[in-house]
């Protein structure tokens, strides 16, 4: 697996929220990273992707959006995206994957909501 592709940072930025900084790219090869960084996210209450990192996505990384969102209710957390350019937006609307993660145009709106 080739992780030099892709970084995953998880921190903590309030109480119950916690914000995972997605830089590189998300595809098959993000799997094992992308869900250490959400289970790094803990019991928080909210989860919040920030896609503004973000070079390349597939359909394979969308996948991976799908797994992390049903562990996601799972542990009834509410997950919720910023940072995503235009063309990725219309990617989690055609895919209706904005309907279960809100988007938001900032991060500090996405925590604040």
């Amino acid at each position: 697996m080739d992780t030099a592709t892709n970084s995953f940072v998880t921190r903590s930025v309030a109480p119950d929220v916690t914000v995972i900084d997605i830089v590189g790219e998300v595809t098959s090869a993000s799997e094992a990273v992308l869900t250490d960084a959400h289970s790094r996210a803990g019991d928080s209450k909210i989860v919040v992707l920030n896609f503004s990192g973000l070079d390349f996505m597939n359909s394979s990384g969308i996948g991976l959006l799908v797994t992390m969102l049903i562990r996601a209710k799972r542990n009834n957390q509410t997950m919720r995206a910023c940072g995503l350019s235009d063309h990725y937006r219309q990617i989690l609307s055609l895919t209706r994957l904005d309907e279960a993660i809100v988007v938001f145009e900032t991060e500090g709106a996405a925590v604040a909501a």
